[in-house]
């Protein structure tokens, strides 16, 4: 089965620094296109910046963008988005900015102007309106939250259920 190709979405970009390279794949198929930052910057353990990155965006309407961290900073440096993944919305015309902080507790990390310091995922999202009802339909997960699934060993392993719940109570009894 042959699937036609898709046409790409057209995004108008500005550079805020006139040097930085503009946000590009680095494989082909890759959801994120990286962004770079403008600004040298080290970050001390624990540590945290706001980081530009030199280019402002405007996006279709029913059209978002996601600032998602990169893993090899993450495996490699302990560097995580405070606030990932960041949300650009389509009327937004400022410059975007990440948000990183330094996750080891012992080294620092150093960011020179242009290293790439996260990715840039556009997506399409639907506008939904809110309706309020007295009680919501019945689901096979119901109102099972953070931990219902297990899959953890902190969680009761593979075997489903809520274990952490009761682990919960049970340290609270002490």
């Amino acid at each position: 089965m042959t699937r036609e190709p898709r046409q790409e979405l057209a995004v108008l970009i500005r550079r805020v620094d006139p040097d930085v390279p503009l946000p590009e794949y680095a494989q082909p198929g890759d959801a994120g296109a990286d962004l770079r930052t403008t600004e040298s910057r080290e970050l001390k353990p624990g540590e945290r910046a706001v980081l530009p990155t030199g280019v402002s965006i405007a996006l279709p309407e029913g059209y978002a963008a996601f600032v998602h961290p990169r893993s090899g900073l993450a495996a490699r440096c302990g560097v995580a988005l405070v606030n990932a993944p960041g949300t650009v919305d389509a009327g937004y015309r400022g410059e975007i900015k990440v948000i990183v902080v330094n996750l080891d507790p012992r080294e620092s990390v150093r960011f020179e102007r242009f290293d790439r310091i996260a990715q840039l995922v556009v997506q399409q999202v639907e506008k939904v309106r809110f309706q309020e009802v007295a009680e919501l339909p019945d689901s096979a997960r119901a109102a099972g939250g953070f931990g219902s699934t297990g899959g953890h060993a902190a969680v009761g392993g593979t075997t489903g259920g809520n274990r952490y719940a009761s682990v919960v109570s049970d340290r609270e009894g002490q």
